[in-house]
């Protein structure tokens, strides 16, 4: 790979929100790449409910340390993620929040604020479980951190046979938080 490169991302919300698993495509999609790749996982108390973040960096070059404290992007899916990650993006950075569950009080004029009302979208398409993916396909569009046919592909891998259905409506979530993300 000749061209540098380099992305660190914390994903945050509610455990049973999904995060962990966009979180685990992402850094699939990245391998499929031929890049660098950590992914750390980090679950509170309880796993459904509670709150749940990971982070994923990506680089063209070794990774020397996967701690991130103060990351370039942020998937938030919810206020106490808010309240905890946003204070911690770096200038010039990017949030992704979900508008749905998330309320600001004042904007952060040095940093990207992608607005995804990642419920609302996932309750149109019948399936509450897929605002996760309107959030990966909104930061990805973004962002441009690799390819949307290979997380297709790490999606149809993670799925595993016979499941047409589930992957149809999780990409459907996908590209229209793609259309966000360009907008």
């Amino acid at each position: 790979m000749s061209e540098q490169f380099y992305e660190d991302i914390i994903m945050a919300g509610f455990g049973g929100q999904g995060l962990m698993f966009i979180g685990k495509l992402l850094a699939e999609s990245a391998m499929i790449e031929g890049r660098y790749v950590t992914w750390i996982p980090s679950y509170g108390l309880e796993m459904r409910g509670g709150t749940a973040n990971c982070t994923v960096v990506i680089s063209s070059d070794p990774i020397g340390s996967p701690i991130i404290t103060h990351p370039r992007s942020a998937i938030l899916m919810n206020q106490p993620s808010f309240n905890t990650f946003g204070p911690r993006i770096r200038e010039g950075g990017l949030l992704v929040m979900n508008s749905s569950l998330i309320k600001l009080e004042k904007k952060r004029s040095e940093i990207t604020i992608v607005d995804v009302p990642s419920n609302s979208i996932a309750i149109e398409l019948g399936n509450e479980r897929v605002a996760n993916m309107a959030m990966l396909g909104a930061y990805n569009a973004s962002r441009k951190v690799v390819h949307s046919d290979s997380i297709l592909e790490a999606l149809r891998h993670a799925l595993g046979g016979g499941k047409e259905k589930i992957y149809e409506v999780n990409k459907k979530a996908y590209n229209i938080g793609e259309k966000i993300g360009v907008e």
